[in-house]
């Protein structure tokens, strides 16, 4: 969802620039902070994959020395 919130912040910004006029700061401050958003997202993400794997392992070794 938040990459199509980019493609609509981006899009706005370069309709706004084909007409010549200049985007106001509050547009161009949104789309950052989107962007921004979406790499938080993505390195949270990554993070909660490494625990799973952690806990997964975990679990593995839990089995193993229960027998």
């Amino acid at each position: 969802m938040k990459k199509i919130a980019v493609v609509f912040a981006s899009a706005g910004l370069m309709a706004l620039a084909a007409c010549g006029e200049k985007p106001a700061n509050e547009t161009a401050n949104a789309s950052n902070a989107v962007v921004e958003n979406v790499v938080e997202n993505a390195v949270n993400a990554a993070d909660n994959a490494a625990n799973a794997a952690d806990n997964a392992a975990n679990a593995a070794n839990n089995t193993a020395n229960a027998m």
